[in-house]
């Protein structure tokens, strides 16, 4: 029987295994060291860390954070941020602590508040007593306080102010029939709070400056 030949492995080429061998290079320098991915460990964990949900700070911290963020740049009342708090949700038992630590230091004062309401939108808006007394009113400002600040202005100044309001508005009536001039005028200082009897008053004299009759304001009623 003849005898098996055993066959040989094919040799590859001198120029092969070169090939071989560096490409094995290459991508053994390609890969990562032990070392440098140890290192980024840590890089790794403090993601981690900063991407886990941090504990919510508690209702005094979060209380004291809306008011400051809230008093940024504009006065706010007692009331307007207890509002504010009680829509976040905070304690009334918190939200009053906070508050009124606030107000020990300073950080809310109605009457500042209230005062300072008063000279700005009677100069900048000429509202009179009555208007402003409302506004005050409606974010929470307390009675007292309201008439204290509003007593700052006198008849003498809503009657000045009740006039160049008039005198503004007096121009873009011309033209207009005169009981068209006359319920636009009253209408307008009603509006922002001057009695009726002023307002009467200011555009009889209005009109007769300008030399309109004024007989009709006689029998003239808001109502």
């Amino acid at each position: 029987m003849p005898r098996a030949v055993r066959e040989e492995p094919p040799v590859a080429p001198a120029g092969d295994w070169v090939a071989e061998a560096e490409a094995e290079l290459a991508a053994a320098s390609a890969r990562p060291r032990r070392g440098r991915s140890r290192r980024a460990e840590p890089a790794d964990g403090a993601q981690r860390a900063a991407q886990a949900p941090q504990p919510e700070a508690d209702p005094a911290t979060r209380a004291r954070d809306i008011c400051l963020r809230l008093l940024t740049g504009t006065a706010r009342t007692r009331k307007q941020l207890a509002d504010a708090l009680r829509k976040r949700e905070i304690p009334d038992e918190v939200a009053e602590e906070v508050l009124s630590r606030f107000e020990e230091v300073g950080l809310i004062d109605d009457a500042a508040f209230a005062a300072a309401w008063v000279e700005s939108r009677h100069a900048g808006r000429g509202l009179a007593r009555r208007a402003l007394a409302r506004e005050l009113r409606t974010r929470g400002v307390a009675s007292p306080v309201v008439e204290e600040a509003v007593a700052q202005l006198d008849a003498g100044d809503e009657a000045a102010a009740a006039r160049a309001l008039v005198d503004r508005k007096l121009r873009t009536t011309t033209g207009l029939e005169r009981q068209i001039r006359i319920r636009r005028l009253v209408g307008m200082l009603a509006r922002r709070g001057y009695p009726e009897g002023l307002a009467f008053r200011v555009v009889r004299e209005a009109l007769e400056a300008e030399g309109e009759s004024a007989e009709e304001l006689e029998d003239w009623s808001l109502g």
